[in-house]
């Protein structure tokens, strides 16, 4: 008996007719209802409202396991939890081991972990049990020779990654050479290269650069360690990358599975079809985390930690909720963990090899997304590769940052707790400094966070001796104003600005007495339309009487004495940054 045996067959055609219906009914014009409710990607991919089968592919995802391992390059389930250190901390370290984290990634050189130190973290670490990842800020061998030379006093053998890049100038190029050569012959489980995509991603770059740009680095690596005397098939197993995820579920899942599906067609356009099985790691996202209002981060990691396994990474890295505060604390890399281990153990994520495999809309998102990435490194390919084509990948990353950063202020990239629903209340988090993070990667690109704008003016704000304070001038009753007055707060405080409300009443003379009594220079009038048309220009002309130095309205119009206008989809940063100007003028 089919399951759906008792319903009518409906089609695309039905859909459209009852879509097309309530749009009408909705006041929206359009063509059809495909082109009102599709939506667009920095990429340019379009996300569609519906899916069906006829929107699979033409190329096969394949099975787990096998070629073009877009389902997964092997057949297993669940993910290796990685925790990164930055600090000498050996019982931090021990902390994470002894509850659930299963790999370390230690960060070398300058700023870091000095090399001299990794005996004293490693100190209890079973080597031969818990992969360490290295990466390395100093562009230097010295913490990768550190590392074997301790796994040699302790007699097993190392696992995990070296982080090193046959990239690298001079003498420290052939030493990534030759410590890949060794890691082929002696150590099976243990890799030598990391290609690094995060910093393409940190400086701004759409999911499809992020992809080109760490496929073109990748097909460097593979010509110099080819070069440099190593097999295709030695050469594709040294070499793991490094991918960010973010609280954009969909689009992470399926940029881990177009990135493998990229790599898988480098391998056998290389001659090595059946060993191009892309080991992924994936770290949840720098540049979306926040200082103002922290404890969302955990939510935003926690998306993007499900995402990333679903997606099918292999190692899997959940940032403390605080990182970009200071050095993270005992309880939230606690959190982090638990984060990981929720997800695998109760919620039994990591229990299913690819469960987004088949979804229609997953498989043209990752076909789509692939499509655009090899475009993309065909571009860099052309101009030379990398590094050469670096002055090309600055500049298409700084385009995509500029579209985003409009985005953001526009609040079309809404940030819960920065540009949306803030708390201008919040207490700090208290955090130890940490040593500081370079905010330029060693490929010279900036390291960006999305809110940052937003929370500048947070801290100007926070600076005043007394905090900076808008009046809403509110017209008629509650009902009248409240969802405008509601919106205007919510602009105003994300600039960490106050707002004091005049309640309800429609006497202008009754307004600007209490906009007068507290103490702003700064009103916005807010209610409906209708009540506009009756009452705003008599209530800000009383507003100018009182004192009032700019007057904004929330709404659209053109109103006498009204300076400027908000709305939904308004540039919210210049509103802030012209209040914060007029503020201080008035002072």
């Amino acid at each position: 008996m089919e399951l759906a045996a008792g319903f009518p067959t409906t089609t695309r055609d039905d859909w459209r007719t009852l879509a097309a219906e309530v749009l009408r009914r909705s006041g929206v014009e359009a063509a059809g209802p495909e082109e009102a409710l599709s939506s667009q990607t920095y990429d340019g991919v379009t996300l569609a409202p519906l899916y069906d089968a006829g929107d699979l592919p033409a190329a096969a995802p394949g099975v787990p396991g096998e070629p073009p391992y877009v389902r997964g390059a092997r057949a297993t389930t669940g993910w290796d939890v990685r925790q990164r250190h930055a600090v000498p901390d050996p019982e931090a370290v021990l902390a994470d081991l002894e509850n659930g984290v299963t790999s370390l990634w230690l960060v070398t050189g300058e700023g870091a972990i000095p090399p001299a130190a990794l005996p004293g973290v490693l100190k209890d670490v079973y080597l031969d049990l818990a992969p360490v990842a290295l990466e390395h800020r100093d562009r230097a061998c010295g913490s990768a020779h550190a590392l074997l030379a301790l796994a040699e006093e302790r007699g097993t053998p190392p696992r995990g990654t070296l982080g090193v890049s046959a990239l690298w100038e001079g003498s420290d190029g052939a030493a990534a050479v030759a410590l890949a050569a060794r890691c082929a012959a002696e150590f099976p489980g243990l890799r030598a290269v990391t290609v690094d995509a995060t910093p393409y991603h940190d400086a701004g770059g759409s999911d499809a650069e992020e992809l080109g740009c760490s496929i073109a680095r990748g097909v460097a690596e593979l010509r110099a360690l080819t070069g440099g005397g190593l097999s295709v098939e030695q050469a594709l197993g040294q070499i793991e990358f490094r991918y960010a995820a973010t609280d954009d579920q969909f689009a992470t899942v399926a940029k881990l599975r177009a990135a493998r599906r990229l790599w898988a067609r480098v391998a056998e356009v290389c001659g090595a079809p059946g060993h191009g099985g892309q080991r992924q790691h994936a770290v949840t996202s720098s540049a979306m985390m926040t200082r103002r209002d922290p404890w969302v981060n955990m939510l935003r990691t926690t998306v993007a930690c499900f995402a990333a396994g679903v997606g099918g990474a292999d190692a899997v890295t959940v940032q403390p909720f605080d990182a970009c505060l200071g050095l993270p604390g005992a309880f939230s890399r606690r959190i982090a963990r638990n984060t990981q281990s929720l997800l695998l153990e109760e919620s039994g994520v990591g229990r299913v090899i690819d469960p987004a495999g088949g979804s229609w809309y997953v498989e043209r998102r990752t076909a789509d997304l692939a499509e655009r990435a090899w475009a993309w490194f065909q571009e860099i390919e052309a101009a030379g590769g990398l590094p050469a084509a670096a002055p090309l990948v600055s500049a298409r990353l700084a385009a995509t940052r500029e579209r985003r950063a409009r985005d953001v202020a526009h609040r079309r990239f809404p940030i819960t707790g920065v540009s949306e629903f803030p708390d201008v209340a919040e207490k700090p988090v208290p955090a130890e400094p940490a040593p500081a993070e370079p905010s330029v990667s060693a490929e010279g690109l900036p390291r960006i966070r999305y809110a940052e704008e937003f929370e500048a003016l947070r801290d100007l704000a926070d600076a005043r001796p007394e905090r900076p304070k808008v009046f809403l001038a509110t017209i008629g009753p509650v009902a009248a104003h409240t969802a405008r007055a509601s919106f205007a707060a919510n602009l105003f405080q994300a600039g960490g600005l106050a707002v004091e409300t005049a309640g309800p009443g429609a006497d202008p003379e009754q307004i600007a007495t209490a906009f007068a009594v507290s103490g702003s220079t700064v009103a916005c009038l807010c209610s409906s339309d209708r009540l506009y048309a009756e009452h705003a220009e008599a209530v800000a002309a009383a507003l100018r009487r009182a004192g009032a130095h700019t007057v904004w309205l929330a709404g659209k119009g053109e109103y006498t004495g009204v300076d400027a206008y908000l709305y939904a989809g308004c540039d919210a940063l210049a509103v802030l940054r012209t209040t914060f100007d007029d503020l201080e003028v008035a002072r």
